[in-house]
């Protein structure tokens, strides 16, 4: 695993490179060979432009922002000092004024809010509301699925690519099977079956409007099926006070070589984070691992989940796994 403190470069989603050289006092960072911004780190997280330097872009005080969060996942909070923070900066919840002429300060739950670049093209987070009745369940119209890469980050700790696709049956049906086939995985999911009976499965799930299927990726390298739903239109929904736009997940790590706590943390803050960036409105992501399955259940408390209690359904006794929106990013450990 790499260390987040020796951070010298950040690659972003869009192909870009943030290089870093940090001093003591002092931190200059680079795009693409091209500088950037230049900061005198006058106390602790506390920074100020060289003299001289001129009016930072909102471009500029997100990479500052980002690379001083990946470096120090414990750190909550940054403060600026600038004559002027840029409109974009202020209107979009990046810096918020203090009461102090000239100081500004950046919330790491805020910072982590903020959709791009990390973001894929979903349109759900501008999606307007219209309520409607689908087999006897009142729901807000769903947007239309989205295709491709929807999520895309560097994991500073693992150094490693963490991204998010949505499942193409043609070119992920045989490792579906493979995974579904595997006795560790169907002792969980018992969904064994053949080529066409997966496939029947994933053609169901592609045309129900409230399931998106994805496929998780470490260095672009499938490892894990994930399946994202409205909790509303869920059979979830009797067996808790349900909210509008609270989204549920469904988890199965196929590739042995991925397996192990380092990797669920990244994949698992990975999923959530996707899904409270995809609708603001998203206030929860529940989960309900079968009650006996003690390791799952670890490694999402480790992941600020808890256990609001077990039920009964009727093929399983479950966990009701809940992590709200607030509890996520007040402490958000994304580096």
């Amino acid at each position: 695993m790499s260390n987040p403190n020796d951070l010298t470069t950040l690659a972003l989603p869009t192909g870009r490179r943030l290089v870093a050289d940090a001093s003591e006092g002092r931190l200059s960072l680079s795009l693409d060979d091209q500088p950037l911004i230049q900061l005198r780190l006058t106390g602790d997280h506390e920074m100020q432009l060289e003299e001289g330097g001129d009016r930072p872009s909102s471009q500029a005080i997100w990479a500052a922002c980002y690379w001083l969060f990946a470096r120090d996942p414990a750190c909550q909070q940054l403060s600026w000092r600038l004559a002027e923070a840029p409109t974009e900066a202020l209107l979009g919840g990046l810096l918020i004024p203090t009461q102090i002429p000239g100081e500004y300060r950046c919330e790491r739950a805020l910072f982590w809010q903020l959709p791009q670049p990390w973001l894929g093209q979903s349109l759900s987070a501008c999606y307007p509301q219209q309520m409607v009745i689908t087999h006897g369940k009142r729901h807000p119209l769903r947007p239309i699925k989205p295709k491709g890469e929807v999520y895309r980050r560097f994991d500073a700790r693992l150094g490693m690519w963490i991204s998010l696709r949505t499942l193409d049956i043609d070119l992920d049906l045989a490792r579906f099977n493979r995974w579904q086939n595997s006795p560790r995985v169907a002792s969980f999911w018992q969904e064994e079956g053949s080529l066409e009976q997966h496939r029947e499965y994933l053609n169901k799930l592609e045309a129900d409007p409230h399931t998106v299927t994805l496929i998780g990726c470490f260095d672009d390298q499938p490892f894990a099926y994930f399946e994202a739903y409205w909790a509303k239109e869920d059979r979830i929904a009797p067996f808790y006070e349900v909210a509008d736009y609270d989204r549920g997940i469904h988890m199965l790590v196929g590739e042995e070589n991925h397996r192990g706590p380092h990797k669920v943390a990244s994949w698992l803050s990975a999923l959530t984070h996707y899904l409270f960036l995809d609708d603001p409105r998203t206030q929860r992501v529940v989960a309900e691992p079968r009650a006996d399955n003690a390791k799952m259940i670890g490694y999402m408390q480790g992941q600020r989940f808890h256990c609001e209690k077990e039920f009964d359904f009727p093929h399983k006794r479950a966990a009701l796994m809940v992590l709200g929106r607030e509890r996520f990013f007040e402490r958000c450990e994304l580096a």
